[in-house]
């Protein structure tokens, strides 16, 4: 959770290439996959753990974990220690990550999401698409292409970090209370928005 958090911290924080503002402002929820080991050559094995948690009418929801593994990364050759974020757009998507497993471009439609200050009015990114997934790797952030992953429960997480049978759909609907190790990551969540639109402020 806090690697997650410094994640989007840092990349709401660089200039001209962090998520537009108003990408956030639309967003049902935020994932976050940090330094999701990647290798083989275009095509190859992947996987990570990762974080999420969804907008509720109390705020942001306590968080949900999740692995994910496989998938097609399009043109990102020999890297290694990608971070991942994902931008869950619509209630279709949302349901999707309710349900604990999916999978990308299958279950829900994908798309490499904008970068900039500002999205431009004149790209589709807030029409169809469930999710925008985003990648950074080696200091560079960019919309990714990432099609044909698989995303699941991660049950180990949840029983550290709840110590009890919680379902994914309760935690992230609001009904149950975030653990005090998560702040840092909700935090971050709820600062990110600010960053965006401090930065679009400065041009």
């Amino acid at each position: 959770m806090n690697n997650a958090g410094k994640v989007l911290q840092e990349i709401m924080a660089a200039p001209d290439s962090g998520i537009p503002e108003e990408v956030l402002e639309h967003a049902k929820c935020i994932a976050v996959v940090p330094h999701m080991i990647k290798g083989g050559f275009v095509i190859g094995a992947q996987n990570g753990r990762g974080v999420a948690t969804c907008r509720t009418s109390d705020g942001w929801s306590a968080p949900a974990f999740f692995a994910i593994t496989g998938g097609s990364w399009g043109l990102q050759i020999g890297l290694e220690g990608v971070d991942l974020v994902m931008i869950i757009q619509n209630e279709k998507g949302m349901q999707q990550l309710l349900a604990s497993k999916f999978q990308l471009g299958a279950d829900a439609s994908a798309a490499a999401g904008p970068v900039g200050r500002h999205a431009s009015a004149e790209t589709n990114w807030k029409l169809e698409t469930e999710i925008l997934t985003y990648s950074r790797a080696k200091g560079a952030f960019a919309g990714l292409t990432l099609n044909g992953a698989s995303i699941r429960r991660d049950d180990d997480s949840m029983k550290a970090i709840y110590g009890r049978k919680v379902t994914t759909r309760n935690v992230l609907l609001g009904k149950v209370a975030a653990p005090a190790s998560a702040q840092a990551f909700l935090d971050a969540v709820r600062s990110a928005k600010a960053q965006a639109i401090a930065q679009a402020g400065k041009e």
